[in-house]
């Protein structure tokens, strides 16, 4: 892919959603490019993450007030190289290999605006396939672990990750290992457990029968675990609370649409336990927090992204069916691949 030039515009290829709907209305569109205001960044992308929150918006079944305007280009996170800077940016330069926490114009394209404050640095051993997962899944698995929980996760703790080879999963299970966790994963298919295990986490099938039960086994000297990770309350959620010590949380990661939960609240009260959610980016002062944990940990080596199934830019619906179905099997984020690396 290469930008053109038509008039006075330079012309680039991006995925343009010009009605809400299926993934269909994604469509390939040769668009002019954005250029970088004041305090802007723009950045030649060469991969994408896609989220789950993505098609919500795609869909227009997101919160209303938060859909964008149409027509626009979907995503939040992506990886590349910067290619211009807006006045006053000195944080970056151009052809500085990044990372981005957000993206101002969407970055399923061949170049995105992104406010500098959301641009940071991708060393060479990070690919940008591994970059452009980075945003979302380490941002959500990072405020479950360190900033919903008051005080955060703490060495030692016993943390259980359910969907644990997806991309906030892995995230999770490196964040509470470097954090000195013991942690448990879950997963549905074999490369999946393998996946997890890999990671440094025991693993166990979702498919198994009884397998939370097998789980409070698994943990040290039978206890149960102070932190669980829930990708699926609405299937979960009653059967998580036995699993808790005294004083644990469960934080709430997702749940599918509307479905109402039956717990037992009195497993609640038995533990002294707790239920948090996590949605979104938080405050502007967890923001700070979250993204320079991320950071450090791209430093220190501890976050070791994984790209998981890779699509073309022109299969960007078939993207956002899997991001949701998992028909290839949950093993790690899906990357729409813009430019070869």
């Amino acid at each position: 892919m290469s930008a053109s030039i038509v008039g006075a515009c330079i012309m680039m290829k991006a995925i343009s959603v010009a009605e809400f709907g299926g993934p269909d209305v994604m469509k390939v569109a040769e668009i002019a490019r954005p250029e970088p205001k004041e305090g802007e960044v723009l950045i030649k992308v060469f991969a994408a993450g896609v989220n789950p929150v993505d098609t919500y918006k795609r869909a227009g079944t997101y919160a209303k007030h938060l859909l964008p305007a149409l027509p626009f280009t979907p995503g939040a996170d992506g990886a590349g190289i910067v290619e211009a800077l807006g006045a006053g940016v000195d944080s970056v330069a151009v052809g500085d290999r990044i990372w981005l926490s957000g993206s101002t114009t969407g970055t399923y394209a061949e170049f995105c605006v992104s406010k500098a404050s959301d641009v940071h640095p991708l060393p060479a051993s990070i690919s940008f396939k591994q970059g452009g997962g980075i945003g979302t899944a380490y941002r959500t698995a990072y405020r479950s672990l360190f900033t919903r929980i008051p005080g955060g996760v703490k060495s030692g703790q016993v943390v259980l990750v359910h969907g644990a080879s997806g991309g906030v999963g892995l995230a999770a299970i490196q964040l509470a290992k470097a954090q000195g966790c013991t942690v448990i994963g879950t997963a549905g298919t074999d490369e999946g457990l393998e996946l997890v295990k890999s990671q440094g986490a025991q693993a166990i099938s979702h498919k198994a029968e009884n397998y939370m039960n097998e789980i409070k086994t698994m943990s040290p000297n039978g206890e149960g675990v102070d932190i669980i990770l829930e990708m699926a309350a609405h299937v979960n959620l009653g059967k998580d609370l036995p699993l808790l010590k005294r004083g644990g949380t469960v934080v709430v990661i997702g749940n599918k649409g509307m479905t109402e939960t039956n717990i037992n609240a009195r497993a609640l009260m038995l533990t002294e336990s707790s239920i948090v959610g996590v949605l979104g980016v938080g405050s502007p002062e967890e923001v700070k927090q979250v993204l320079a944990g991320i950071n450090d940990g791209i430093k220190d080596g501890s976050i070791k992204p994984f790209a998981g199934p890779s699509f073309p830019l022109a299969d960007a619906p078939a993207s956002h069916v899997e991001v949701i179905e998992h028909k290839q099997g949950t093993k790690g984020k899906i990357i729409l691949a813009i430019r070869d690396e």
